[in-house]
């Protein structure tokens, strides 16, 4: 099968290309690489450079291509930017979305794979948190994945389409040879920024509140690496060529780890010191976000196999030999 990856020089897209060629798909990234990297992309992708913006210019560089099916990524991804220019996350992540998915119907594409967010879940009454949780997105990011949520389930109505949505937890790790890894500016993510205190690249790290009913009075979040959710895309691909239905899944290990427990790890295993400070909670921010992940297993039979310490080793080997 020929594969689209749109985002595939962005983190997870890059990590997802890479599985993809090692399972023998023939694959496609479609990418502005106006936040991506084009050295994440694996040497035996075909690389376009187009921007889903531009209707036109994208129908045209896809209609020879002859895309079997798309795996969507591309989009903006910074909760505290989107706050503040809802208008650029709109316009990036929805009518971007909107000008890929009317391009999948008029090419005839029957499956599409959608990168979305635990975030639309907002703040969960139930933990962990099933696919069932209510939907109530408080920023315009996790908004935006909802709307585009919603095209896919309107066009699947009224066309030959077939989707499946995967809403991640805390996207975390690196490609454990180390070849392609985390590299956003800014950096917003926990890990990355611990170890990067670590490395004396930073001079200390903020914990937002200790005040929280959690044990030890920080938030707790569920980590999973960047390859398990590499590997969920393909088992997502292959539930619906083989005549799933189209559906939602939650991507998480299921296990919660507090910011103290990630700034313990993390100088276990470089036996570097982490500098950090307590400062006030930043609004919004829940508690406890801990993914029920059975549905994913039992119907993708997808099973993650990093744990904590392996997303740290990986994200570490990276950021020591970080090549981009």
């Amino acid at each position: 099968m020929r594969i689209l990856v749109t985002g595939g020089a962005g983190y997870i897209g890059s990590h997802t290309v890479k599985q993809l060629i090692k399972n023998n798909y023939d694959v496609v990234v479609l990418d502005n690489l106006s936040r991506g990297h084009k050295e994440a992309v694996h040497s035996k992708a075909k690389l376009l450079n187009c921007d889903l913006l531009n209707y036109d210019n994208l129908l045209n560089t896809l209609k020879n291509e002859k895309i079997d099916a798309v795996i969507h990524f591309a989009a903006f991804a910074y909760v505290g930017e989107s706050t503040e220019k809802p208008d650029i996350y709109y316009r990036n992540n929805v009518v971007g979305s909107y000008n890929l998915i009317n391009a999948v119907k008029e090419l005839a594409i029957k499956y599409f794979i959608f990168s979305s967010t635990c975030s639309v879940y907002g703040n969960p009454l139930q933990i962990p948190i099933s696919e069932e949780e209510s939907i109530k997105p408080i920023n315009p990011y996790a908004k935006t994945k909802k709307a585009v949520e919603f095209l896919l389930e309107d066009f699947t109505e009224a066309y030959d389409l077939k989707y499946v949505i995967l809403r991640y937890f805390n996207a975390a790790g690196s490609d454990p040879e180390a070849q392609i890894g985390e590299s956003h500016d800014p950096e917003t993510h926990l890990i990355p920024l611990v170890i990067n205190t670590a490395l004396g690249k930073r001079d200390k790290i903020k914990v937002f509140g200790n005040d929280y009913n959690t044990p030890d009075g920080t938030c707790i979040r569920d980590y999973i690496h960047v390859d398990d959710l590499a590997d969920a895309h393909i088992k997502a691909l292959e539930y619906l060529v083989n005549g799933g239905k189209c559906e939602v899944f939650n991507l998480g290990t299921g296990e919660g780890y507090s910011v103290l427990d990630i700034i313990n790890a993390v100088e276990n295993i470089t036996n570097l010191k982490v500098n950090y400070e307590i400062v006030e909670r930043r609004a919004g921010d829940p508690a406890i976000l801990v993914a029920d992940n059975k549905k994913a297993i039992e119907i993708l039979n997808w099973n993650p196999k990093y744990n904590l310490n392996d997303i740290i080793t990986t994200a570490y080997k990276w950021f020591l030999n970080k090549r981009y």
